[in-house]
């Protein structure tokens, strides 16, 4: 049975095919050569795993993520946080920085805020003295952050397939997320002191003002949202249809950047995302029930601990496992698939379910832009026209300098359950 649940779908992947093709022909193969079982049961788990009021977040915060993402908001941001850092060694930097956590709290996608971002600040972080592999390389380290910070839809995937809070997770994101655009921070100051850049322009309360009212109604909008969510008023499924509805209302009708027929370009592509996403939700449920009924979990967690790993031991397996993984899978694919694998493991060893979900998309922030197959590197190429090797270049830092705030993260549940209590 090992072949059919292991090396089968590795063997699917590596010939090329899609993620959820490669766990469907496994889940077929397991139920054909070893099981005794109606078909129906294959339809029911299916169409039950994505009959969830929870994944209906999912759409609306994608679209609304893609309507604030084509609206015009990243420059209106920029120039608020270039309003607030002034002179400050890396100011340009640190408006990549600060503009990527903003963005990615409105919009949750990484690829989406390093389009958007990117555009707008590469030119001026080139222009300033940075270099190229430097700019490139924070761009993608910034957008990564997207994926932490709330709302973020891979926590609301994790909280689905583990049965965990939504609102906690979101609240577990918030310190991981900030901890991880402070390091980014750091480092473009010492780049910028150590290469003696000087940009920026000196700070005024006036220009604050002036730049704090064009980007109000942007800014608004993770308050709405989060606020809504945490203070109890509304549901992370109802926050996102409040978040639809206020894109809307902001980039159409107070912004005027887009109009209907660009709307309805968004709703579709937005959709069609939204289908791509469930798929996968569907073919992980498919595979994580299987793996129950055949009792290949409970064999897992009984080898680990035949094996006596500590917790330590085991998150710094899980750290180095998803590392690699994250190299070659994206992020929605891995937590749906690897979740029911390392999850009771992890809790049978009395690791906190919340930090572990913060751990598993930490990881999986950092493999969005890490080679060969990162998802933003790709994207970074395509929008700001950048060769392969100054990618590579650049991100190669910032990969080292997030592994290391991820042990942090790690070893350090504090920031994970802070803000919890």
């Amino acid at each position: 049975m090992t072949w059919t649940l292991v090396v089968l779908p590795f063997a699917a992947l590596l010939l090329g095919l899609p993620v959820f093709l490669a766990l469907i022909i496994s889940v077929l193969a397991t139920i054909a050569f070893f099981m005794n079982m109606p078909g129906t049961m294959l339809h029911q788990t299916i169409f039950g795993s994505i009959s969830s009021n929870t994944l209906l977040a999912i759409p609306f915060f994608i679209f609304a993520g893609e309507l604030m993402g084509r609206g015009g908001i990243s420059r209106r941001i920029i120039d608020w946080v270039l309003s607030l850092v002034g002179r400050t060694p890396g100011a340009v930097g640190l408006v990549a920085v600060g503009t990527s956590s903003i963005y990615g709290a409105i919009s949750g996608s990484s690829p989406a805020t390093v389009a958007s971002v990117g555009r707008q600040i590469y030119p001026d972080m080139i222009r300033n003295g940075y270099g190229v592999p430097f700019s490139l390389g924070l761009i993608n380290a910034g957008g990564a952050i997207s994926i932490v910070i709330p709302p973020s839809i891979n926590f609301i995937l994790y909280g689905a397939v583990a049965e965990q809070s939504i609102v906690q997770l979101f609240t577990a994101g918030i310190l991981p997320g900030l901890l991880l655009s402070v390091s980014l921070a750091l480092a473009v100051i010492g780049y910028a002191m150590h290469k003696n850049i000087r940009e920026g322009t000196a700070f005024s309360f006036s220009n604050v003002i002036h730049c704090t009212r064009r980007a109000f109604w942007s800014l608004l909008t993770p308050i709405i949202v989060l606020g809504s969510i945490y203070g109890g008023i509304v549901s992370p499924t109802e926050a996102g249809g409040i978040a639809c509805v206020y894109a809307l209302v902001v980039t159409v009708l107070i912004h005027r950047d887009l109009n209907l027929r660009e709307v309805l370009d968004i709703a579709g592509n937005s959709a069609l995302l939204t289908a791509q996403i469930m798929i996968i939700v569907a073919a992980a449920a498919v595979f994580s029930w299987i793996l129950t009924v055949t009792g290949f979990q409970a064999s897992l967690a009984g080898f680990v601990t035949h094996m006596e790993l500590s917790p330590w031991m085991y998150l710094l397996a899980v750290n180095i496992l998803l590392l690699i993984i994250g190299c070659f899978i994206d992020p929605t694919s891995a937590v749906l698939t690897l979740t029911p694998l390392l999850l009771p493991i992890a809790m049978h060893l009395g690791i906190n379910p919340i930090h572990f979900g913060v751990i598993m998309t930490v990881n999986l922030s950092i493999g969005m832009y890490t080679p060969p197959f990162g998802l933003n590197l790709f994207v970074t190429q395509a929008v700001l026209n950048a060769r392969t090797i100054d990618i590579y270049r650049g991100v190669a830092p910032f990969v080292v300098l997030q592994v290391l705030t991820l042990l942090v993260i790690t070893y350090v549940p504090w920031f994970s359950t802070a803000l919890l209590n």
